[in-house]
């Protein structure tokens, strides 16, 4: 395929999907899919088949649409542009739409769904809705991420022609004037990671250079990558593949772990359908680049998300990190330059891409732009998955997205960053949520989890949770991680039990000093940020546990 054949193709696929007269886009995402929304489609596409309007209407499987806390969820569109989006649908509902929706539609007939079941209806205006700015989630729910003449009919595979176009130092530099930093935790400059693969790769005159997508998503109650992946996994691949040519990388690897067999299948589902199209390969749309990719799969070691370990780990090494540097960018997969990006990452080049940098950095704060997608969980009315400019207030997130405290009870608390992250009180809700506000509340952005509290969370049960967490999930390879984790642990369930003293406070602040100046690797350096975040924000009930108080919270 040319890039010429490639407007054929998205031109054909779009027209394609016109003449459809409705489609009911039925998530298939974990979520759902773990409330019974495969059920659903089979009795929708059953109905329909036996009206005879298999030809009109399309029963399509989506990917993530966000309000998770109401799945099973179906959105109805319609040739002329109206939508609708009907939550919690069982069987009877199923039933309900085809025959009193559907078929009188497809006779002809001017039905309004609004008033046919008001009550499944979900207001589109709603603010979890009308305050979200979706970029990485643009298509996620609207095309059927199994169906890469979908991805075409949205302009799929468009950026990727003009990146061919543009030539690496280009597309290099145009990443680097939108801004876009790394959504997996560390937030280091996109086009800056990029520029160092390729002069390292020119540099040593290597033979081969890689870019590896960190689908390892392991913080607990994050689910973005993940739902990435499920439901717009040729986005990503575009992303790879125009970072593969901005690097001199002709190789690159999808990085997942295996508890996400959904994402892994999609995945490898798309990768094979791209090759057919030729939109990846050894001539990529009629070009010299090749470029395939495959995917690898991680065992679920937390520690694996960190760039060397990962590498690692796909080098069929125990999943342990290394002395940085040389960095990956330098000397990575099997010591050739590799770019490590994470799938939200990728998932944004396409997008930057066709639409420009400007446009791009024209969302979000100084330092950190464009958006960014989040869990939203915990005690929260709307729970699910969001995207938002950067720079939104926590309060806007909580109290306008999500709903508010779902127990009627006050907020007391938000954990972002998850294991490496910390709580912020409700006093900062006003704080805008960017790499450095979190940064100076004593947390981090993370991979994106953000978790609601209420007054009777008992937030030192929850950082002893996260620090277990980690002092599993440690490789043991470096001391400070190894023994300090251990040990903090010790003195915080000591704390928990009514049986601490006042010096622990300051042995707490040591053991923690020394795990984020001297651990190996981020996991070890960032593992004591919620139990800081406690005796920053939330001295009091400490003071009460060290006052032979009695644990009697519960543990979100």
């Amino acid at each position: 395929m040319t890039p010429d054949l490639l407007e054929s193709k998205i031109a054909e696929c779009a027209a394609s999907l016109q003449q459809q007269r409705l489609r009911l886009l039925c998530c298939a995402s974990t979520g759902c899919l773990s409330s019974g929304s495969g059920g659903i489609a089979e009795v929708l596409t059953k109905e329909v088949q036996m009206a005879g309007l298999a030809e009109q209407v399309a029963v399509v499987p989506t990917g993530c649409m966000g309000l998770c806390s109401l799945g099973p969820l179906v959105r109805v569109t319609d040739n002329t542009g109206g939508e609708y989006l009907l939550q919690q649908v069982d069987e009877a509902l199923a039933l309900r739409l085809v025959s009193e929706y559907v078929i009188p539609t497809c006779a002809g007939e001017t039905m309004d769904l609004a008033a046919i079941m008001p009550e499944a209806l979900l207001d589109l205006q709603h603010p979890f809705f009308a305050r979200q700015v979706r970029v990485v989630l643009a298509k996620s729910g609207y095309i059927n991420p199994e169906n890469i003449d979908e991805y075409f009919a949205r302009g799929g595979y468009r950026s990727l022609a003009k990146a061919l176009v543009m030539g690496s130092e280009q597309v290099i530099e145009l990443i680097k004037a939108s801004g876009l930093r790394g959504r997996g935790g560390a937030g280091f400059p996109t086009g800056l990671k990029w520029q160092f693969t390729r002069q390292a790769f020119a540099k040593a005159g290597a033979d081969e250079a890689y870019i590896i997508c960190n689908g390892d998503e392991g913080d607990p109650g994050a689910y973005m990558d993940r739902s990435i992946l499920e439901g717009d996994p040729h986005a990503v691949i575009e992303g790879m593949a125009i970072a593969a040519l901005a690097t001199g990388a002709t190789k690159g690897i999808f990085y997942i772990r295996a508890e996400y067999p959904l994402a892994v299948e999609r995945v490898e589902k798309a990768i094979m359908a791209a090759r057919r199209a030729k939109v990846i390969g050894p001539k990529v749309l009629g070009t010299d680049f090749a470029f395939t990719c495959e995917v690898r799969l991680g065992a679920g070691a937390f520690v694996c998300g960190e760039e060397t370990a990962l590498i690692a780990s796909i080098e069929g090494l125990r999943g342990t990190p290394r002395p940085r540097p040389p960095f990956p960018s330098v000397k990575g997969l099997w010591g050739k330059p590799t770019t490590i990006n994470n799938v939200e990452t990728l998932a944004n080049i396409a997008p930057i891409m066709q639409r420009g940098a400007e446009w791009f950095a024209a969302m979000g704060t100084d330092k950190s732009k464009g958006t960014k997608v989040f869990a939203l969980t915990g005690k929260i009315k709307h729970s699910g998955l969001i995207e938002v400019p950067m720079g939104m207030t926590l309060r806007e997130i909580v109290e306008d997205i999500g709903g508010g405290v779902d127990t009627g009870k006050p907020v007391k608390a938000v954990q972002t960053g998850g294991p490496s992250g910390g709580m912020i009180p409700a006093s900062a809700f006003d704080s805008p949520v960017s790499y450095e506000h979190l940064q100076e509340l004593g947390s981090i952005m993370g991979s994106g989890g953000m978790i609601v509290l209420d007054e009777d969370d008992d937030v030192l049960s929850l950082a002893c949770f996260y620090l277990e967490f980690c002092v599993e999930e440690s490789c043991g390879k470096c001391a400070p991680c190894r023994v300090g984790g251990s040990q903090l642990l010790v003195v915080l369930k000591r704390i928990k039990a009514g049986d601490g003293k006042p010096e622990d406070i300051a042995l707490i602040r040591r053991l923690a000093t020394a795990m984020q100046k001297a651990s190996l690797c981020g996991l070890g350096q960032t593992a004591p940020n919620p139990v800081l975040s406690v005796l920053r924000y939330f001295s009091d009930e400490l003071t009460r546990h060290l006052a032979d108080y009695a644990c009697a919270g519960s543990t979100p």
